[in-house]
């Protein structure tokens, strides 16, 4: 088959530069990326918000714990909760800031909770 001047102009134009690549950009573990889509990022979101609830009941329970020891203790807190509430302190604020579109970084278990 034979192309006229115009369809080998077009090929030629449209054919790809083998010297030319394009950079890769690679998304960190756990960011969602627009691949992902608006329709995942729901998924994500149910997924975090039932996370968030159990980890609302989780304090709520190491509250009145704490509360206990220092009532037992004279006021001294048990500093392996107070670190452990501090953590999940962390994770509930990077998680609110998923939930609301602060960020696109996924919180643990997907990454570091730092």
């Amino acid at each position: 088959m034979l192309l006229t001047l115009t369809q080998q102009r077009e090929a030629a134009v449209s054919m790809p530069d083998p010297t030319q690549t394009d950079p890769v950009t690679l998304k960190e573990p756990g960011e969602a990326g627009a691949k992902d889509g608006l329709w995942m990022r729901l998924v994500w979101m149910i997924l975090i918000a039932i996370m968030i609830s159990l980890a609302q009941t989780v304090l709520g329970v190491v509250t009145l714990v704490q509360f206990v020891i220092m009532a037992l203790s004279k006021g001294t807190p048990n500093d392996k909760l107070a670190e452990f509430g501090t953590g999940l302190g962390i994770w509930i604020a990077k998680a609110a800031r998923f939930q609301t579109a602060g960020s696109n970084v996924r919180p643990w278990p997907w990454t570091d909770l730092d």
